[in-house]
């Protein structure tokens, strides 16, 4: 019976997330609903596929096993270069029940090697031709145009501003639906490079961590575009178009060159975020603490997010009595970044969050939907077509609530899922 319920408050909760966004709309006229519907469904289906099918599934969990071979192979390079401090043999004996984990060597560098090797897989044409049978996908079921369905099919691999790239002569041409729709899905999905991340940071708290944020990054894509079209519903014809490849190199040692450093650069930020970031959580608590408490804990960020956002996991099928704690981990995301609301997941107690909420709360927060975000695209996209930089700043702050209730929606379907069995 308290399976069937959350059943029931999920779907309410799918309709109440399309709801919102057809309040908040820019044209409710202009909104074509069959199409909404249709992307929802779009959205089920892909789901079911990858859920419930075991062939499909089998496919993902390959996925998970290559993950284990590349982290493996990181553990080279670093125990190398780090020596034990990057996962090599330990010179001494630690003292039992120590936590000799150190996340800057052992974890973050896999982001490195996995920007390398995507960059050569685009070399190599691997890349473009998953990307180029996606986009004709999207495009035939959301009924969206050439050039936009690339750089959405794009974003199941690529970044906030790597995707755009892929389409860059096409984005002075965009519709403010089109440009919005790019924004969107930018802040929605995630990059095969933080892929491993997640699933290194959340191997103890759900089955299958890589094939899940896999398929959270495909799922979200069409909820997405389903969420950035109600709010801002297309007028007019879409823009046609195809891929463009933004990368030429010489040779395979060249494209391995070139994502290294890029991949560097991404080490680096993630680092420097995470000290600050986690720093200012720190500061801001302890500032928060010196007031009086009303409840059995200290006044915190995440205490006050959790009550904030808690309506907002209820709506994903989250019971209440675990709603502030989801919500306090969408509240981290949000105003600070993914990767620490994944490791405030995995570091959650047992019994805080049920099995069924962990998962639910994984597809949620596997996005980059976050305030930083917003800068990034207006650095990023905006340099792309200068002419459009202040539209894109007046859309940065839509964005990214629309990619967070696309995310939300991915969580909220996998949770139906979850119950039905």
């Amino acid at each position: 019976m308290a399976d069937f319920v959350l059943i029931i408050q999920a779907i309410f909760g799918l309709f109440a997330f399309l709801g919102i966004a057809w309040f908040f709309s820019e044209n409710r006229k202009a909104v074509n609903v069959k199409l909404a519907l249709m992307g929802l469904g779009f959205q089920i289906f892909i789901a079911v596929l990858v859920y419930k099918f075991s062939f499909v599934r089998e496919g993902f969990l390959w996925l998970g096993a290559a993950v284990i071979a590349l982290k493996d192979a990181t553990v080279a390079g670093t125990s190398f270069v780090f020596g034990y401090l990057g996962g090599g043999a330990s010179p001494f004996a630690p003292l039992e029940g120590a936590n000799t984990f150190i996340f800057a060597f052992e974890a973050l560098p896999i982001v490195i090697v996995i920007s390398a090797l995507s960059m050569l897989l685009f070399h190599w044409k691997v890349l473009p031709i998953f990307v180029k049978g996606a986009s004709f996908l999207f495009q035939r079921s959301m009924n969206i145009g050439g050039a936009l369905s690339v750089c959405a099919a794009a974003k199941v691999f690529l970044g906030q501003t790597e995707a755009p790239l892929l389409i860059r002569p096409y984005l002075a041409k965009f519709t403010r639906s089109e440009l919005f729709t790019v924004m969107v899905a930018g802040m929605a999905t995630t990059s095969i490079s933080i892929m491993v991340l997640y699933a290194m940071i959340l191997q103890d708290t759900i089955p299958d961590p890589m094939a899940q944020i896999l398929t959270a990054s495909i799922i979200s894509v069409p909820a997405a575009i389903t969420i950035s079209r109600i709010l801002i519903p297309q007028v007019g014809e879409e823009t046609t178009g195809h891929l463009v490849m933004p990368y030429k190199f010489s040779g395979a040692m060249e494209a391995i060159s070139q994502g290294t450093g890029d991949g560097m650069k991404l080490f680096l930020n993630i680092l420097a975020m995470l000290i600050v970031f986690l720093s200012l959580v720190a500061l801001a608590n302890a500032t928060l603490s010196i007031f009086p408490s009303p409840f059995d804990e200290p006044i915190s960020l995440q205490l006050l997010m959790g009550f904030i956002l808690s309506p907002v996991t209820w709506l994903m099928g989250i019971p209440w009595s675990e709603a502030i704690h989801a919500g306090a981990l969408l509240g981290k995301k949000t105003i600070l970044n993914e990767i620490i609301a994944f490791i405030g997941l995995a570091e959650l107690k047992d019994g805080v969050l049920s099995e069924k909420s962990r998962l639910i709360m994984t597809y949620a927060l596997c996005g980059f939907a976050n305030l930083s975000s917003i800068g990034i695209q207006i650095g990023g996209i905006g340099t792309m077509v200068p002419e459009r930089k202040q539209e894109i700043i007046r859309l940065g702050f839509k964005a990214m609530i629309a990619g967070t209730v696309a995310s939300c929606m991915s969580g909220t379907i996998i949770g139906v899922l979850y119950s039905i069995g």
